[in-house]
């Protein structure tokens, strides 16, 4: 006979899915902030000149912001991981805008609710960073909910 699972356990199984994740996006960022920056300078026949700096700001702004949120109590209420990736991409922006390159065509939904993503670098889901990072983004929503909703049937109970 198996034993469900106790709130310690979810919540040990969220920290390591956590841990997973960051370590993912950490992994990933500075490669995919670089390649989509790049390839907008590429299409607009602009050197990427000091877009590696701008990227490594952007990655200093998201790493502590990211850790906070994915590692916060599920019931803190710390934010979005990806509204956190979409922020950390200002240095980036900027650095394009000085460059000289042009905004992309984005769909209606994009300019009216990120406005201020003109190269569309903000990511709908965590496999736009890398493929690999999709099944462990799913499974950070999905285990925070578990945690949050679990001690909430406990605490009523």
């Amino acid at each position: 006979m198996t034993t469900e699972p106790s709130l310690a356990d979810d919540e040990a199984r969220l920290a390591a899915i956590s841990a997973e994740l960051l370590a993912g996006v950490r992994a990933t960022a500075t490669g995919w902030l670089t390649a989509r920056a790049t390839t907008l300078c590429d299409a607009a026949g602009i050197a990427p000149q000091g877009v590696a700096d701008a990227v490594a700001d952007a990655v200093a702004l998201l790493d502590p912001e990211l850790e906070r949120i994915l590692l916060a109590d599920p019931d803190a209420g710390a934010g979005s991981p990806l509204a956190a990736i979409r922020m950390a991409t200002r240095p980036v922006t900027t650095r394009l805008r000085e460059l000289g390159v042009p905004p992309v065509v984005r769909d209606a939904f994009a300019e009216e609710n990120f406005r201020d993503d003109v190269y569309d670098f903000g990511p709908a889901a965590f496999a736009d960073l890398d493929v690999a990072l999709h099944e462990p983004g799913l499974m950070w929503g999905a285990a925070r909910a578990h945690v949050h909703l679990r001690r909430r049937r406990e605490a009523e109970a």
